[in-house]
């Protein structure tokens, strides 16, 4: 099969369900970036309650930052509905996140504790012809009454 008829391959379900999950486990360890980079298009826009992240070294300049702030991370995937586009997919995800973050010279950390609704468009990379995340939208935050504010 030729590389061009590969492009047009529709992305499934199971393909998008797989790289929201593996995309959060690495999010909650901290992985190197290396393992995060092929799961976002070089052109990929980010969109966060703090920023607009377009392309890959704003992507890899925030998620240095945010790893130095936030701790005892765990993301729970709620939900995925799948759309598909053409040759892309739009995606809604629910995750459920909570994290530590400690500010000094407070005595304690405190914990963050919402669910993030986001939209996701994935499609296939040029190159490698896996799913890659194109744009990546923070819809809303809904924060458990005890939880702390970002």
């Amino acid at each position: 099969m030729s590389n061009s008829a590969t492009l047009t391959t529709p992305i499934t379900e199971a393909e998008v369900r797989q790289l929201a999950t593996q995309w959060y486990r690495k999010l909650d360890v901290h992985a190197p970036l290396v393992e995060l980079l092929p799961m976002v298009h070089v052109d990929a826009e980010m969109k966060f309650p703090e920023a607009t992240l377009r392309g890959l070294a704003d992507f890899e300049a925030w998620y240095e930052r945010v790893i130095r702030i936030f701790f005892d991370e765990v993301h729970t995937v709620r939900d995925v509905q799948v759309e598909p586009q053409g040759e892309s997919v739009r995606v809604k995800v629910v995750v459920r996140w909570e994290a530590s973050v400690w500010t000094p010279p407070a005595a304690y950390s405190q914990r963050i504790k919402l669910d993030a609704y986001q939209t996701w468009t994935v499609r296939r990379d040029e190159v490698t012809d896996r799913p890659v995340i194109t744009e990546y939208i923070v819809d809303e935050l809904v924060f458990d009454d005890d939880s702390a504010r970002l």
